[in-house]
């Protein structure tokens, strides 16, 4: 078969499309968004009849996949950490049921390269109490995509994927595999196990911990688990993922003095971990992302030896892995790096030149500097950069706008505007409305319409064109759902039309709307 440069992204979605996989689910997210677009771009995954789509939400995408998997066929959802907790509800269940064929391929962004916080998605998988895989290399990570079917097929359960940052957004060479057909149309072997009664769901559960012995033997014996023997007893390495990249890079040769155990499948496979503490003098974990591996070795192999990680700070908890940091660790010269030229300096990011974004905002901190206690209220999207513009005062996490709006207005404060982008109001904002509504909250809702998810890099607002019929179902009153269009020459109608709505006591949304002007180029383009 040939052989490919790939992302790890696109290495999971070529192994996708060669395993079998008939339907792919997800919502964009960095650093995972490049799996799905792969797919909905290849030519080879529609001539097989490949379902490829972008969803409202995770939830939405993963309870999808749930569906397909009902059918007998082999699903794939997508999403970056946080939108993990989006879809935690159908996540948890999903391993109750014994969902087969499902793989949940989560891109961790140890560093927050672009997210809100450090979430490492393997305490997810251990909660739900499922099998994990988590590939070293771009190779791993298709290889592993067939092995994870297998995997879930053999022992009744969906599998956590999880691959951080790095791996996602960095190329090597992929071998290819030949390819699968994909599963017949099929009914559920129990189809009461997708019923989550209360009589079903304690059988399942019951059954869920039964299977962990298996979990665990199928990670001892696998193969993608291994043991290195080295002369050095006196520190024993433990380290996952890419980090035992990171470790390798520090030694020419490839070769480790210190024995090393690499773990790319979860439950962690005690007799192998079991087998390096009896031998070394020391302990030290190497994990991209949260001390997962360190907390739970430290529970089961007892307090007898001295254990370093992330949790003594031997490596700063915070951050993501490199060379650098191991071997400051294991106190060796760090290979030599590129150092950045003078010339190149950071600076902040910023809306582009021409963005609608900077004409709402322009129009909204005109109206606002005349309110001193008044609070405009954030949300997930590239319009978050109105922080720079002093426009916007909180980001929480998606659709937190509009119900922070709420309770902000409801003790007290006015004026309270929520600022959404059209993507991130299809994902999570219209229920915070419809709170709104209920309530009668006193709030001013703008709902930036751009035309795109533009942040993820320009998919399909789910959204778009059908937010005031979407508000108008809701309940907002018609006659307090403006439109304009933002651009410097409407300047002075936009500072009218807020001052109006602000002015109103009740649920307001303004809808500014205008292609993001990164898109506007790519349609131009085309068009020559």
């Amino acid at each position: 078969m040939q052989k490919l440069l790939l992302l790890g992204d696109e290495a999971i979605a070529q192994a996708f499309i060669d395993a079998g996989g008939s339907a792919i689910n997800s919502y964009p997210g960095t650093p995972s968004t490049q799996i799905t677009e792969y797919v909905i771009k290849s030519k080879e995954a529609k001539e097989k009849g490949i379902i490829a789509n972008w969803c409202a939400n995770e939830k939405t995408a993963l309870e999808a996949s749930i569906g397909v998997a009902y059918a007998g066929k082999r699903a794939m959802t997508c999403m970056k950490h946080v939108g993990l907790n989006v879809c935690g509800d159908p996540f948890m269940n999903a391993a109750i049921i014994g969902t087969k064929g499902v793989l949940v391929v989560v891109a961790d962004d140890p560093s927050m390269f672009s997210s809100q916080d450090e979430q490492d998605s393997r305490f997810y998988g251990h909660w739900a109490m499922i099998p994990m895989l988590e590939p070293s290399n771009q190779q791993e990570a298709y290889d592993m995509v067939f092995f994870g079917y297998e995997l879930s097929e053999k022992l009744g359960t969906p599998v956590l994927y999880r691959i951080p940052t790095r791996l996602a957004h960095s190329r090597a060479g992929v071998q290819r595999r030949a390819s699968l057909p994909q599963n017949p149309l099929t009914e559920p072997a129990d189809a009461s196990s997708f019923v989550l009664l209360p009589v079903n769901a304690k059988r399942l559960y019951r059954n869920l911990i039964d299977k962990q012995p298996l979990f665990t033997k199928s990670s001892e014996e696998s193969g993608y688990n291994k043991y290195f023997d080295g002369e050095n007893k006196k520190l024993g390495i433990i380290t996952s993922g890419i980090a035992y990249n990171y470790l390798m890079e520090n030694f020419k040769d490839g070769k480790c003095p210190y024995p090393v155990v690499k773990i790319t499948q979860y439950p962690l496979p005690y007799n192998m971990l079991s087998k390096l503490y009896d031998e070394c003098e020391e302990i030290l974990v190497l994990e991209d992302g949260q001390p997962f591996i360190e907390e739970q070795i430290k529970g089961f192999l007892g307090k007898g030896k001295k254990v370093m990680g992330r949790l003594d700070e031997t490596i700063r908890r915070d951050g993501e892995m490199n060379a650098e940091k191991i071997a400051a660790a294991l106190h060796l010269a760090a290979a030599q790096t590129m150092s950045v030229p003078d010339v190149v300096t950071n600076r902040p990011p910023a809306l582009c030149q021409g963005c609608p974004h900077v004409d709402s905002y322009t129009a909204l901190n005109a109206v606002m500097a005349k309110y001193n206690k008044g609070k405009v209220f954030g949300d997930i999207g590239c319009y978050t950069l109105g922080f720079n513009m002093k426009a916007i005062n909180t980001t929480v996490c998606m659709g937190a706008s509009i119900t922070m709006a709420k309770g902000a207005a409801e003790v007290g404060i006015f004026p309270s505007v929520a600022v959404i982008g059209d993507g991130t109001f299809g994902h999570s904002g219209m229920t915070g409305l419809l709170d709104c509504v209920n309530e009668k909250a006193n709030v001013v809702v703008m709902i930036l319409d751009n035309d795109i998810t533009a942040m993820t890099g320009g998919q399909p607002s789910s959204a778009h064109c059908k937010i005031a019929q979407i508000c108008i179902g809701l309940g907002v009153e018609p006659e307090h759902i403006r439109e304009i269009v933002p651009l410097q020459k409407n300047h002075e109608e936009f500072v009218k039309v807020l001052e109006e709505e602000i002015n109103y006591n009740g649920v307001s949304v303004i809808i500014p709307r205008r292609t993001c002007i990164v898109e506007l180029k790519k349609h131009i383009g085309e068009k020559k």
